[in-house]
């Protein structure tokens, strides 16, 4: 396993912050699970901007999803910059690298857009609900600031995906639609496997939160799980089915896909769960 070493970085970006004991010790442990997560994601959009260009994207769309491999890795050091400033050090196993499903089994168009819908409209989406609903309990000043800033670039990546499919799937045959509403299942599987790998019930061996923990980006892990469930029943689902895709159909069936390889590899990762 290689490890991911931030520190020179972090240490310059760095922001002024002040905690307890109790909730430093909380927002090392969540910032620097963010800080390896946020820089193991510029390999999925890097993998996904060359899958764009071998599919006959416009050069711009490929060069904008490739800018976001870039902006990853910088998150995965503001991340880092946070875990320092609270007493922490910025190092951690990385990310087992793992390549993107190329979907061989369907056309380069629906394969990409297999993908966008998993990484841009899914897991980007619920990001952008999560890191939202945090600032609105965080304090104006630099952790706020720094955490306002990838906000700013998840929307820009969610936004992306959604663009995407909202041009190129309605001008889908039916039975691509459909291909990709089976799709669907594995991919709703897999997120909910992950988001509740990373925001995890509350663990009687450390406690409830500390006063002051939300201040610092660490958030309760059984109110971001209803977020999370929320977010995708009232947005996601609604806007693919908006697109003809059966959505709510997934999201209903992705139960019966938990054996899945995609979906076991959602909660194999060795990274601290997120709290």
């Amino acid at each position: 396993m290689s490890l991911l070493d931030l520190r020179s970085a972090a240490r310059e970006a760095a922001p002024q912050v002040s905690a307890p004991e109790a909730v430093r010790r909380r927002a090392v442990a969540t910032w620097r699970t963010r800080m390896v997560n946020e820089h193991g994601s510029a390999r999925v959009f890097e993998q996904l901007a060359g899958q764009l260009e071998r599919s006959g994207f416009p050069a711009e769309t490929v060069a904008q999803c490739a800018v976001f491999a870039e902006e990853e890795r910088t998150h995965g050091v503001l991340c880092g910059a946070v875990v320092e400033a609270f007493g922490g050090s910025a190092v951690a196993p990385a990310l087992a690298e793992a390549d993107l499903p190329e979907h061989e089994d369907v056309g380069p168009l629906e394969a990409v857009l297999r993908n966008v819908l998993s990484i841009s409209c899914l897991s980007e989406s619920v990001a952008v609900s999560l890191i939202g609903a945090e600032r609105l309990r965080m304090p104006a000043g630099e952790l706020r600031d720094l955490l306002t800033r990838i906000y700013a670039d998840e929307i820009g990546h969610a936004r992306f995906g959604w663009q995407l499919v909202q041009t190129h799937v309605p001008a889908l045959d039916p039975a691509a639609r459909t291909r990709l509403g089976d799709y669907l299942r594995v991919a709703f599987a897999h997120l909910e496997a992950h988001e509740r790998t990373y925001l995890p019930l509350s663990d009687p061996r450390s406690g409830p939160l500390p006063e002051g923990a939300e201040a610092a980006g660490v958030c309760d892990g059984a109110e971001a799980r209803e977020l999370f469930y929320a977010t995708v029943r009232e947005v996601i689902v609604p806007r693919l089915e908006a697109l003809g895709l059966p959505a709510s159909r997934a999201w209903r069936d992705r139960h019966a896909l938990l054996d899945h390889p995609a979906v076991q590899a959602a909660t194999a990762s060795p990274v601290t769960a997120q709290a």
